[in-house]
């Protein structure tokens, strides 16, 4: 298990999950700036937090018609 920071912790109780489900889904949503300005965090705070949690960040540029299907492994 990675050690966490008290922010990241705070966030955690803030928020009532525990970032690993919380990050992957509010960046998928919002982007990384509106992420990082919702906790309250600097964008080079969240980028340490996604690399130190293992959290992989693909941008992807999809054709007019084309979609993209995302599957969790295990």
């Amino acid at each position: 298990m990675t050690r966490k920071t008290k922010k990241m912790v705070t966030v955690e109780e803030k928020f009532s999950q525990p970032l690993e489900k919380l990050l992957p889904e509010m960046v998928t949503e919002q982007g990384l700036s509106a992420t990082a300005d919702y906790l309250g965090v600097s964008k080079a705070t969240l980028g340490y937090w996604l690399l130190k949690l293992g959290i992989n960040v693909r941008r992807v540029a999809l054709a007019p018609g084309e979609s993209l299907e995302v599957k969790r492994v295990g």
